[in-house]
């Protein structure tokens, strides 16, 4: 029933109520915890990192890392081939 006790209405809808639990908690620790490697040991994500720490929050941007890394990661079990760092961080 999400955060509140009450249904809040809009519009004759109701809202509050969407998105509550969205992915697999487990995999996106996975990928965020990818992330952090990736950002200690390589140095164009650590630089496309720092560009987007500079501007939001870390953790929005360890999270942005993460999710670049999972498209990434969905293409290539999809289409097959080899990961490209320009083309995810370039």
């Amino acid at each position: 029933m999400g955060v509140h006790n009450f249904p809040l209405w809009s519009n004759g809808k109701q809202k509050g109520h969407g998105n509550a639990k969205c992915g697999n908690r487990y995999l996106c620790w996975a990928w965020i915890e990818a992330a952090n490697f990736a950002i200690r040991h390589d140095e164009t994500i650590r630089r496309w990192y720092d560009r987007k720490a500079a501007k939001h929050p870390r953790v929005l941007a360890i999270k942005a890392t993460a999710h670049k890394l999972a498209r990434a990661g969905y293409h290539l079990i999809k289409d097959g081939g080899t990961f490209d760092m320009t083309r995810a961080f370039g």
